[in-house]
């Protein structure tokens, strides 16, 4: 069998052209992203996906970036339009953990029939006072025993639901101070501190298919970012025990300065099992996928590990699980 791309990547519009097409069969990325510009109905995306799995010649997979709240590229009205997490997780209070249940399990479900069976999700970074403005509502909570049972809630809801997790930002974003969208946050803290605090979500779900790395640099530990860093990739995979398939936060953010092929090229030496591309031209996509080639054969066989976790859902009552979670987030008891 062929190895796959070591890439993740994207697509310009509604529909692939014709020089995507032809490029996604030559590079055979692992899988593709899809970013609302790719969105306009359900019966549209679920054409673009086949499109996608058609040019690589298998049912490759399809992640987005759909938390809810501020972070979701399916939208209202033609999707529900959900809470910031960290809102309904205060709403819900001792419930929060099957709220979170409910709210993945109605995701996934749309989600599916868009043809899309992975997201970006969920995200585990604690939520301190420092937390930057783009990542706080975004979060789960401030303490780490509920982050990581919400986590795991949600991330059991996407898996019953036929949709593959992507825990994230590993080994955690929670304490930046600056948006990795455009600058490089530096979290000065010793390693025993990130692994007893940030990282411990992380290490609560280590069991995850896929994750996906932090643009962040930690001076403590080392000077490259932790998606460079071959020391930091070792502390997640060693101290944090997470095995499961790591993606690079997106490659191109501008956290990250350089070119993007020897970006690539290092975050696969530092021990990434993939890159994730994403906003770019098509010269900027094969530039990435020519310099990633092909997954080692340690990657491969996470990336099949991840694939294998993929089902086929069990018919669920979906308006049960709405009235259900409407109930929990105002604070009634719900009677089936």
């Amino acid at each position: 069998m062929r190895r796959y791309g070591a890439t993740i990547l994207d697509a310009e519009g509604l529909v692939l052209s014709a020089n995507e097409r032809a490029f996604f069969r030559d590079v055979n990325p692992f899988g593709f992203i899809l970013f609302a510009r790719n969105i306009e109905s359900a019966a549209q995306i679920n054409r673009l996906c086949d499109q996608m799995r058609d040019a690589v010649g298998r049912e490759a997979p399809i992640t987005i970036d759909q938390e809810g709240g501020r972070v979701q590229r399916l939208s209202a009205p033609e999707w529900r339009a959900w809470l910031p997490p960290l809102e309904q997780a205060q709403r819900a209070g001792t419930e929060a953990a099957r709220s979170f249940y409910l709210r993945f399990r109605l995701i996934a479900h749309e989600l599916r029939q868009c043809g899309i069976d992975s997201n970006c999700a969920p995200m585990l970074d604690i939520a301190f006072p420092e937390t930057h403005d783009f990542l706080k509502n975004r979060c789960y909570g401030a303490d780490i025993e509920s982050i990581s049972a919400l986590g795991r809630a949600a991330a059991e809801a996407m898996l019953d639901g036929g949709v593959l997790p992507v825990a994230k930002h590993i080994p955690g974003h929670g304490r930046a101070v600056a948006d990795s969208h455009f600058e490089l946050p530096s979290v000065d803290v010793s390693r025993e501190e990130l692994i007893a605090s940030d990282g411990a979500p992380f290490l609560a779900l280590n069991d995850m298919p896929m994750g996906m790395t932090a643009h962040i640099r930690y001076p403590q530990i080392d000077e490259a970012p932790a998606t460079l860093s071959k020391t930091v990739m070792e502390l997640i995979r060693d101290e944090l025990g997470f095995d499961g398939l790591i993606m690079t936060d997106d490659i191109s953010m501008k956290a990250l300065q350089g070119d993007l092929g020897d970006l690539s090229r290092a975050a696969l030496a530092a021990g990434c099992d993939v890159i994730l591309h994403c906003n770019g031209t098509l010269a900027e996509r094969r530039a990435v996928a020519e310099a990633a080639g092909e997954m080692s054969e340690t990657a491969q066989a996470r990336a099949e590990k991840a694939l294998s976790q993929r089902i086929t859902p069990s018919d669920v009552d979906i308006s049960a699980l709405e009235a259900e979670l409407e109930a929990l987030l105002n604070g009634r008891v719900y009677a089936s």
